[in-house]
């Protein structure tokens, strides 16, 4: 911000005289702080979450994306071609439970070991909890002791969608390629076969038991 020095009221510096040293430190000082406080404020900004899209105006087309469906079986269907689903603020938080919303809506994380899905041992599917996309499979998880359900694999590449996040250092965040909805976030010390870790947020997933 700019100030302005009202008339009169203090004399101005000669031109050819040169600061004294004191004011020197003190323009040192004062650069170096809004220095800090820019950074500061530039990557406070960084790591807000991104705005939820707006609902589409009547008679306005949706994005489509292909997506690939699986039975509750987990057994492969067709590949499809559907609208991306886009609600407002209002429309999740009504659908969702608050932990669900800020996670999925806001990019939050669940605490470690608090998740209903960190230590489930069943057969079954993932789903969305958004817009129920089938995402992972019980057959890939695996115990990676970090409190977070973990996979080694996506049922399908299709079904998800990776984003480069610099919230914190730089990571691959995951997200539902139908809705946006955050999951969690995919990193390179996993098991084989792939050597992934996609650590997801229970509260990002549905689990549908196998019959």
């Amino acid at each position: 911000m700019i100030t302005r020095k009202a008339s009169g009221s203090l004399p101005s510096a000669k031109a050819s005289e040169p600061p004294s040293p004191s004011r020197r430190r003190f323009l040192v000082e004062t650069s170096a702080a809004a220095a800090v406080a820019g950074l500061a404020l530039w990557g406070y900004r960084r790591s807000q979450p991104a705005e939820a899209e707006p609902t589409p105006a009547k008679g306005g087309q949706p994005k489509m994306v292909r997506i690939v469906e699986f039975s509750d079986g987990g057994v492969r269907q067709d590949v499809v071609t559907v609208p991306k689903v886009v609600k407002s603020e209002e429309e999740w938080r009504q659908q969702l439970t608050p932990a669900a919303f800020e996670v999925t809506r806001h990019a939050a994380t669940e605490t470690a070991f608090t998740g209903a899905y960190w230590n489930l041992h069943q057969k079954g599917l993932f789903r969305c909890i958004c817009c129920d996309t089938a995402l992972f499979s019980s057959e890939t998880k695996f115990e990676s002791g970090t409190g977070w359900p973990s996979f080694y694999a996506p049922l399908a590449k299709e079904n998800i969608e990776e984003q480069t996040d610099l919230s914190f250092g730089v990571r691959t965040a995951v997200a539902c390629r139908r809705c946006d909805a955050h999951l969690g976030h995919v990193f390179d010390d996993g098991p084989r076969p792939t050597g992934l870790r996609y650590c997801m947020n229970s509260v990002a997933l549905r689990f549908i038991p196998a019959a």
